[in-house]
């Protein structure tokens, strides 16, 4: 009987570790869509109102939009309710995160505007009768390196633990293929600046249009990026394999270099590895504000909170924009910036024992109705904040999608950042790429890799 027990406790144990269970119940999941939003999150609001209910989020684009523009603001005529300062940062700290606190104390000039709260997230309904149906029978593999039983929609709309989270992330819905024609910055602390500019191209193989599970071979994204400036670095293209589970079968990706005319592999297109002519403001699994395989560290769940967080910045994604009107010495403007007040799923990312990254920690606040990661505070070495990562987002409502329009990543210990996505003065996402996997191959790249 001891031995039995012991067994039961063992297997328990690995279970919680691990993350492995076989979905929810039907029973919980016939709850998505009723109280619970298609993706899972709560439809109420919250009992003051200042949450108000999910009905829906935007679902068709407003009167004059035509595809191809910058997409205007739908909440234009909303004004600011309070500004977050340094000086009254105490009075909502029970909201904020450890890196926006930071940010306030760190920069005597940095505010928070709040607006009005618009839970404007949505999806195509294929996403949510996805969700619905593999809720069930959706599950990680061993180790939480990996999922199975789902494609299309979101794994996990009630999880249960901090790796189920991070997957809901990495698979949200971000359209099937896009295209964007993005720049980056990386300003001085004096606010001096070049920018390094990118085509990206993604295929979302997850949530293609009737996929099934076995025809994913373990990809989850196809991707391609273009360095189109400056001179120096213009002419480089990066093509990944975004795998599903990274432990079994890393991702794989080659790089045309423009100084040999030769496609490489490579390899360390991953982890902590410096992102993408950066100036080491942030590694390659800050992209997206986290992409990549998650076993270096263990994910606790927090639970959920109420948060400011950033939240419809149509205004900072506005074509009236100069990147100049953005860019900043210390900080970006932060007064086109908007926050509001949502509910965050929190995770705690810890370092694993034996394993080795730059940020011994991590927490992100998710947002509930889109799997969106929002805010991300990374601690260093020592257990010291170390960077802020915002991603100011938008429903892009051609696609029903909510992504970020710009992430910027502050360096606190440095007194600079980087800030990826500045799109104001280019044309816009396209949604309607049509592209297959076989777009996505060393041949191709071949072929392209002219200077």
């Amino acid at each position: 009987m001891k031995t039995k027990i012991l067994l039961l406790s063992v297997i328990c144990l690995l279970t919680s570790v691990l993350g492995a269970r076989a979905g929810i119940s039907a029973a919980d999941a016939s709850r998505l869509g009723n109280d619970l939003t298609p993706l899972g999150g709560e439809k109420a609001g919250n009992a003051d109102g200042s949450i108000p209910a999910w009905d829906g989020g935007i679902t068709k684009a407003p009167a004059g939009y035509t595809p191809g523009m910058h997409h205007p603001d739908p909440f234009a005529g909303d004004t600011v309710k309070f500004t977050i300062t340094a000086a009254n940062a105490d009075q909502y700290a029970g909201k904020l995160s450890a890196g926006h606190l930071a940010l306030l104390k760190a920069y005597p000039d940095y505010v928070m505007p709040v607006y009005t709260t618009h839970r404007s997230a949505s999806n195509p309904q294929r996403i949510y009768d996805a969700t619905k149906q593999y809720a069930t029978t959706a599950s990680l593999t061993e180790g939480g390196n990996g999922i199975t039983g789902a494609v299309i929609g979101t794994p996990f709309p009630i999880p249960q633990n901090g790796l189920e989270v991070i997957w809901n992330h990495l698979t949200r819905y971000r359209g099937v293929a896009a295209s964007r024609h993005i720049s980056q910055a990386a300003p001085q602390r004096n606010g001096s600046y070049t920018l390094v500019d990118f085509d990206d191209e993604f295929l979302f193989n997850y949530v293609r249009d009737g996929i099934q599970e076995k025809d994913l071979d373990n990809i989850l994204i196809y991707f391609k990026q273009a360095v189109t400036a400056p001179a120096r670095l213009a002419g480089s293209i990066l093509i990944v394999h975004e795998t599903m589970d990274q432990v079994k079968e890393p991702r794989t990706a080659w790089l045309y270099n423009t100084g040999q005319r030769r496609v490489r592999r490579a390899p360390n297109v991953a982890y902590d590895n410096p992102g993408t002519a950066a100036d080491n403001m942030r590694t390659s699994d800050q992209f997206d504000m986290f992409n990549g395989a998650p076993d270096r560290y263990d994910w606790k769940l927090v639970g959920k909170k109420e948060m400011f967080v950033p939240y419809n910045s149509y205004k900072l994604h506005s074509d009236s924009l100069k990147y100049s009107d953005i860019l900043k010495p210390l900080h970006i403007n932060q007064d086109l910036t908007r926050y509001e007040l949502h509910r965050v799923w929190v995770v705690d990312a810890t370092l694993k024992a034996g394993t080795n990254h730059v940020y011994s920690r991590r927490t992100f606040y998710f947002d509930e109705d889109s799997w969106q990661i929002l805010a991300v505070d990374q601690y260093d070495s020592r257990g010291q904040l170390w960077r802020v990562s915002e991603a100011h987002c938008i429903n892009y409502y051609d696609a029903q999608t909510f992504w970020s329009t710009l992430e910027v990543h502050t360096d606190l210990l440095a007194g600079r950042y980087l800030a990826i996505g500045l799109d104001n003065e280019t044309k816009m996402y396209d949604f309607t790429l049509v592209r297959t996997p076989a777009d996505y191959t060393p041949a191709t790249l071949r072929q392209e890799g002219v200077r």
